[in-house]
């Protein structure tokens, strides 16, 4: 997709959707760096910086992983996002919500405040991480590549299953989070230990039962690994595409660790910067998602993969819910409630 931006859009449009996409892209992996280090520190109290340390070295080793095939990286992946799913999935079924409740919120949901719509803005970008358009619309390159229209969606139709189970399973991670937030905490009226992991971690302990600590701390660490390669090659792909640019993996990763170890070493609340990092990328969705649906909707450059009506109906909707809430996010920092 960067390519087509380059070769659609005038110049100024294209530079600056390849640094929204740069700076997003190192927003994903302060994310996942400090969610690592997080994890780490809470699971065998290493200090976060050096936490931060060993996740960029685990880091490096995940991006060796793709030198022997993409395959082996997909597999590791795969399997650390296991672990997250069985992980949280514990940690509902020991919290023992009221399902009643649940199914009631989920289906009419509603925001307490400027606090809940900005981790509803983080869960948004979290979920959809505007980035991997980009990288996706590259690892589908040599796959879409049938010899007939006909082969072409036949094997498109496998890539859309793909990422509704994949977006399926990042939905149910993050309804467990919330589920089991709401249960432990919410119930009791703890409602500010939502945003620091730390006092989730004793929280889950103390009200949940032994090693429910454990298992989030578990599931962090796993979230922060299993992540720690998309930012970097979403930069990759973005680079080559807008700007026909292209640097070592190696490299790319080492400068992506700066901005995570600066607020590491600076001592800034670990917590809200994760949070904040994830309502950062909810703003870069518009932007990669816009492009999205005006080069899906033409059919010179789709053929019979056009979009249809009521698919870009629905784009234009979501992509119009996404920039409103941004707007109404960024009012109420600006101006107050």
């Amino acid at each position: 997709m960067p390519e087509v931006c380059r070769d659609r859009f005038p110049r100024p449009v294209v530079w600056f959707l390849w640094v929204q996409a740069e700076l997003i892209a190192m927003a994903t992996d302060l994310a996942e760096f400090v969610g690592a280090a997080l994890g780490l520190n809470l699971l065998f109290g290493m200090p976060l910086f050096i936490a931060a340390l060993l996740t960029g070295f685990i880091a490096f080793v995940i991006l060796g992983l793709q030198a022997s095939g993409f395959r082996r990286l997909e597999a590791t992946i795969t399997g650390l996002v296991g672990l997250i799913v069985i992980a949280f999935g514990l940690e509902v079924f020991r919290a023992d919500p009221s399902w009643g409740s649940v199914l009631g919120n989920t289906v009419v949901p509603h925001l307490d405040g400027p606090e809940s719509i900005l981790l509803a803005t983080g869960i948004l970008g979290a979920t959809v991480m505007p980035h991997v358009i980009y990288l996706h619309s590259a690892l589908t390159q040599k796959r879409v590549v049938g010899a007939n229209a006909e082969a072409r969606r036949k094997i498109f139709h496998f890539e859309m299953v793909d990422v509704v189970i994949a977006m399926g399973i990042a939905g149910i991670i993050n309804l467990a989070m919330l589920t089991t937030a709401a249960a432990v905490f919410n119930s009791r009226g703890l409602i500010s230990v939502g945003t620091d992991l730390g006092q989730v971690f004793n929280g889950l302990e103390q009200y949940v039962g032994k090693n429910s600590g454990v298992i989030f701390g578990i599931a962090l660490l796993a979230s922060g690994i299993s992540s720690s390669s998309v930012g970097t090659l979403a930069g990759q792909v973005v680079m080559q595409g807008f700007i026909r640019r292209k640097i070592s993996v190696f490299l790319r990763r080492s400068i992506t660790m700066v901005p995570a170890l600066i607020v590491i070493g600076a001592h800034f609340d670990p917590s809200r910067a994760l949070v904040l990092s994830q309502v950062f990328l909810s703003f870069g969705i518009p932007f990669a998602m816009i492009p999205l649906v005006l080069f899906t909707r033409d059919k010179k450059l789709m053929g019979s993969l056009v979009n249809s009506r009521w698919t870009n109906l629905g784009a234009y909707g979501v992509a119009t819910m996404i920039i409103t809430l941004n707007v109404f996010l960024l009012y109420q920092t600006l101006f107050g409630s």
